[in-house]
């Protein structure tokens, strides 16, 4: 692999650097983004189901207030006694700061999938002109002096293709993931935020516990 790397020239050196990153990002993600720790299947509100239920479990876990869906629901609840628009205001808040945390560095997949191939491309370049200026310089016309720059134009477009490939399938399976967290969050505040405030039978003084 060295000896591949070494060959390639000095753009395989950002090449490697895309590959770290890439896989980094994709293994932090792959865990940060589980369903778990996002919207814990304890916490997922529907029409029938008790809102003092939900902020129990809530309360009686601080696992469950460290996730995206905690926090909204934390903030709605704290902010229960000044009122419905300002405990939704609130809650839009926690939703867009948490939203925030989940599409961390999923971008940057984004632009490593497109950069990749271009240094790729860029390797391409300079290796065949790397085999011109050789036998040019050289004045020969031996077919073979063109071998090395031909080989790294070869292995540097090679390396970004692998680098572009995974990254783009890691970036666009990512985006589509927090976007459809994004729907359910917005869907569950929406639920959360109504039961709240309109749900017979609720206690004010379980809503005001930190």
């Amino acid at each position: 692999m060295w000896e591949l790397i070494k060959a390639g020239g000095w753009l395989m050196l950002p090449l490697v650097l895309c590959s770290i990153f890439t896989v980094a990002i994709s293994i932090e993600r792959f865990i940060r983004l589980k369903r778990g720790l996002v919207m814990p299947n304890v916490l997922l509100m529907h029409k029938d189901r008790n809102v003092e239920t939900v902020i129990n479990e809530l309360q009686s876990n601080k696992i469950y207030q460290n996730t995206a869906l905690g926090t909204i629901f934390n903030e709605g609840a704290e902010a229960y006694a000044q009122g419905e628009t300002y405990a939704r205001a609130q809650m839009e808040v926690a939703a867009s700061r948490e939203i925030g945390y989940l599409e961390k560095n999923i971008n940057f997949l984004g632009t490593l999938s497109a950069v990749s191939p271009l240094l790729g491309l860029l390797g391409t370049v300079v290796g065949i002109i790397e085999s011109f200026l050789t036998i040019d310089l050289a004045s020969g016309t031996d077919p073979a002096m063109m071998i090395p720059g031909l080989s790294k134009a070869l292995i540097t477009t090679a390396a970004g293709m692998a680098v572009a490939i995974p990254a783009l399938f890691s970036y666009r399976y990512f985006q589509r993931l927090v976007q459809d967290y994004v729907v359910e969050l917005e869907q569950q505040a929406t639920l959360f935020h109504s039961a709240l405030f309109y749900q017979a039978g609720h206690q004010t003084k379980n809503l005001n516990a930190s």
